[in-house]
């Protein structure tokens, strides 16, 4: 079976690898497979501190995906020769006022009605555990099962064990989707050379939307989601600075800090409905220090090493779009919005399975692309009113994601 799937970022490269190890001869279509929202992610494996109301759907995804990381990332270095940067360290999620401090409680009961895993912490207590913390922190959420990892590196050795599964790579943006018999037959390069397939997976990221040849119906509603990052270096006499992810409310928004094991400390971060635009923005780097100072005052002692702006791949629902359309032939592997590290085991164990031997796994059915089919049909307007409305709006806000 022939598989040509268009996107070489963490969720393309994932199900490249996972369905080449099934047998299918795969070919992986992008002019920089590797790169993608990848290079921008923090990597917080936060099933549990991710958690948004309404979304407990979706949180049933988060877990199975999150359990299977440490065997994931163990055949994944076996199999590249490389380290992922998983880190078991666990995360702290802290209020620095009176009314973030109830929002973390609301959110602590959520967790408990949803049989979630987390311990609420005097202010005190926090500290306790992270010394680097502000005074005024009043209290916080202890999850030692929401994990990282590095998404730069998960990207390297994917990206490696992939060539030793025998996937090729054509560094070429994709220009078309071809279409023959009402059947997704393979894709049109930028040059014009054809790639056939006998299954075509489209796992762009917010570019998923815009791939010509797609049928209107079947087109994915994503958006781009922008999201600015900081990453700094901890010198050796600071170390150590952080023992655990760090996340935080702040006046209302979130920031969080994620500390590497190599001395890394990323920053982040925005959420803004900006198109698409990857724009470092002043703005963007002022609140994002200001808030992390505020919960961190020596984190101005560290130098600034890296500012970087990104785009994730929004849904209507803020849920991926996985498995197959309603073109015959054409899958879908987009959507993750925050969760697509997060996502990566479940999405390249289920969307091999589904290519190769046509088998849908229960846990991603309540996230078939055809979901929003009835939506593109009724939307006369030439786009989904959802997404694309939200990217109207223009606005920015700040999400702990």
């Amino acid at each position: 079976m022939r598989v040509v799937i268009i996107g070489g970022g963490v969720i393309g490269l994932v199900t490249a690898w996972r369905t080449a190890q099934r047998g299918a001869r795969v070919t992986v279509v992008d002019p920089a497979p590797g790169g993608g929202a990848a290079r921008v992610a923090a990597g917080m494996l936060a099933a549990v501190t991710e958690l948004h109301y309404g979304e407990e759907a979706l949180l049933a995804l988060n877990l199975a995906s999150a359990r299977r990381y440490p065997e994931f990332t163990a055949e994944l270095s076996a199999a590249s020769g490389q380290e992922t940067g998983y880190r078991t360290c666990g995360t702290l999620a802290v209020a620095l006022d009176a009314d973030d401090r109830a929002h973390l409680r609301e959110l602590h009961a959520l967790h408990r009605r949803c049989g979630l895993d987390s311990a609420w912490l005097t202010g005190r207590e926090c500290r306790r555990l992270e010394p680097m913390l502000a005074p005024g922190v009043r209290g916080g959420l202890r999850v030692d099962g929401d994990h990282q990892v590095d998404p730069r590196r998960l990207a390297a050795a994917l990206l490696t064990a992939c060539e030793r599964a025998g996937v090729d790579f054509v560094r070429q943006r994709a220009g078309r989707l071809t279409v023959t018999g009402d059947q997704a037959a393979g894709v049109a390069l930028e040059d014009g050379t054809e790639v056939a397939a006998d299954r075509v997976v489209l796992a762009a990221g917010s570019e998923s939307g815009r791939l010509a040849g797609v049928p209107r119906e079947v087109l994915p509603p994503v958006r781009p989601v922008k999201g600015q990052i900081l990453r700094l270096r901890v010198p050796p006499v600071y170390a150590p600075f952080l023992s655990r992810t760090v996340r935080a409310l702040v006046r209302g928004g979130h920031v969080y800090l994620v500390p590497r094991a190599d001395g890394e400390l990323v920053l982040g971060a925005t959420s803004e409905e900006q198109g698409w635009d990857t724009t470092v923005t002043a703005g963007g780097v002022y609140e994002l220090l200001r808030d992390a100072h505020e919960l961190v005052p020596g984190i101005t002692e560290l130098p600034l090493v890296e500012t970087l702006a990104g785009l994730r791949p929004g849904s209507p629902d803020n849920a991926p779009l996985l498995g197959p359309t309603a073109l015959p032939g054409l899958y879908l592997a987009t959507g993750h919005h925050r969760n697509g590290v997060l996502l990566a085991p479940v999405t390249g164990d289920a969307l091999a399975r589904v290519l190769t031997d046509g088998g849908l796994p229960g846990e991603i059915r309540p996230f078939s692309p055809r979901r929003f089919d009835r939506a593109a049909r009724e939307d006369t307007a030439g786009e989904s009113a959802a997404p694309r409305g939200a990217a109207r709006e223009n606005t920015a806000q700040r999400s702990h994601a």
